[in-house]
């Protein structure tokens, strides 16, 4: 009766005395690599959840690795297999201490190369904890996932008599199916819901010191049809602040103009369509069409506008410019990726056919230049109104795109025509309008040259731009050489492993000075100066402006 009874109470133990050979030798293996540098510097907790993370991956790979060779093979070898156990602990021991000294180096090399500042000696202990209690957390889920399988397989066999393979193949499947709808039905749903509610308290709120405009020239002034309360945080950002009259005076040593700023936000219009067409009577009612530059801009998720861009082109044509943007999302712009990436492309798409059908009725021989921008997911948005690069460099008299992510349609079919030989980072293209760029004062052609129609800024270390799902299985081509100036000469790929890592990475990606990671800070200004420089522009007034937006902050 033992016999019959013993099987079953050693299946419900949710912890084995022991972890199978095979499966911990993988999660030494992955847990060495994970401790290899990545895009950018980790802090020490996320250090050790990546760590933990994918030496969890390994011991799942290895596990079932071994498992594998135990059903072709039955023969089994204790005494081997001791003495493999202390192999392996005199492996992970020697092989874990030197992986922590020369993760802390690597760490180290890579923030001094980013102008960081360094780790503290303490951190490598901190990760170790950090590490250890991730791989505890998820391992103890995944055999708990494992005991119902077990469970609801000798259910089966005991009580519908099901052979074995079946009744284990059932099990697999039904608590798979449990698990991925208690994740993605209950877990993701109840998270983004919070998030939405989360985002849409602040999405209410007004940053400190900024009022409603008086000017007819902003929205969500009095003779605005799109009224402040409608436009939301970062729309009343946007229209409420900007470089003053005197300020642009000063720079451009010319009297000045107002700038026109104009913004829908989510409240303004039901639908994209009917935003869009809010923004242009908004255009029609300030004078937009009366100014030197049009510029539609894509935000981020959260609607949010790079105050570098706007002022950049408000400084350099004296405020002779008009400014419009339409908010998408009150979420983050990963989040809003994740969650649904028709919403930009619905309303990059509908605020720049409606821009441009306005400004095309316009003789072309006196309408505004037309420039457009796009940042992270607006750039994504941004391309997606046009059909492919031609119609993109046709579409408008200037467009800069900046951190542009790894779906962006566009950019990733002219990386794969860029001439031979050049680095996926830094793209030569020997014919063709589209220049990109990771260091902008490469952008100040000589004169006489012609300007480009594109503009891409993406940063060598930036994860959002180089992170993609093909990193699990795949070795990216911004490893090969030669590499980005910032990215580490001792960064590897692994399977799996590196693919962990720059997800990662995108957590901190705006943490970093500017050149380096999600941060392009002033750089905008040689994208615009390339694109579309006012008359009598120059090199060094380029220099000069970029000085005022990094004193600005």
């Amino acid at each position: 009766m033992s016999t019959g009874q013993e099987p079953a109470r050693r299946s419900d133990r949710l912890v084995r005395a022991r972890l199978g050979l095979a499966g911990a030798a993988v999660a030494v293996l992955f847990y060495c690599a994970a401790l290899t540098p990545s895009l950018l510097p980790r802090a020490w907790y996320l250090q050790g959840i990546v760590a933990g993370l994918t030496a969890t991956i390994g011991y799942g790979a290895g596990a079932t690795l071994g498992a594998l060779v135990r059903l072709m093979w039955r023969r089994r070898f204790p005494r081997a297999t001791r003495v493999a156990w202390w192999a392996l602990l005199a492996v992970a021991v020697l092989g874990g201490l030197t992986m922590l000294a020369l993760g802390t180096k690597w760490q180290q090399e890579l923030r001094a190369r980013l102008d960081m500042e360094p780790l503290a000696t303490y951190d490598i202990v901190r990760i170790v904890g950090v590490s250890v209690l991730t791989f505890v957390i998820l391992l103890g889920i995944a055999r708990l996932l494992r005991l119902g399988i077990r469970r609801l397989a000798r259910l089966l066999r005991r009580r519908v008599r099901v052979p074995r393979p079946i009744a284990y193949g059932v099990g697999l499947t039904v608590v798979t199916y449990l698990t991925v709808g208690f994740v993605d039905g209950f877990l993701v749903d109840n998270l983004l819901a919070a998030a939405d509610r989360t985002a849409s308290l602040a999405n209410g709120r007004t940053t400190a010191g900024i009022v409603a405009p008086r000017t007819a020239l902003r929205s969500g002034s009095p003779m605005s049809a799109a009224p402040w309360h409608s436009l939301g945080l970062q729309g009343r950002e946007f229209v409420g602040t900007g470089p003053t009259v005197d300020q642009l005076t000063a720079f451009a040593r010319r009297p000045a103009r107002e700038p026109v700023r104009l913004y829908a936000g989510l409240e303004t219009a039901e639908s994209a369509q009917a935003r869009a067409q809010v923004v242009v009577r908004e255009m029609d009612r300030a004078g937009a069409f009366d100014r030197a530059v049009i510029g539609v801009v894509t935000p981020t998720g959260t609607g949010w506008v790079d105050h570098n861009v706007t002022d950049a082109l408000e400084y350099m044509y004296g405020g002779d410019t008009a400014l419009v943007s339409m908010q998408y999302s009150y979420l983050p712009s990963w989040i809003s990726f994740l969650a649904d990436q028709s919403k930009v492309s619905e309303s990059a798409t509908a605020l720049i056919t409606a821009v441009h059908a306005r400004w095309s009725e316009l003789p072309a021989a006196t309408r505004p230049k037309l420039l457009l921008f796009g940042e992270s997911l607006g750039s994504f948005g941004t391309e997606t109104a046009f059909a492919n690069s031609a119609a993109m460099t046709s579409g408008a008299d200037g467009i800069l795109l900046v951190g542009p992510p790894f779906a962006n349609p566009i950019r990733q079919a002219l990386l794969d025509t860029r001439d031979p030989g050049s680095p996926i980072w830094d793209p030569v293209f020997t014919a063709g309008t589209v220049e990109f760029t990771q260091h902008p004062p490469d952008l100040r052609t000589p004169a006489g040259a012609r300007p480009p129609a594109v503009v891409y800024l993406q940063n060598s270390s930036d994860p959002i731009v180089w992170w993609s799902p093909e990193l699990i299985f795949q070795r990216p081509a911004w490893l090969d050489h030669p590499r980005g100036p910032d990215v580490s000469p001792d960064m590897h790929w692994y399977p799996l492993v590196t693919f962990w890592q720059t997800a990662v990475d995108q957590v901190f990606a705006i943490n970093v000075p500017a050149g380096h990671g999600h941060v392009y800070g002033s750089g905008v200004a040689d994208g615009w100066a390339a694109l579309a420089p006012p008359p009598g522009w120059s090199a060094a007034d380029t220099v000069r402006l970029r000085q005022l937006l990094d004193r600005a902050g």
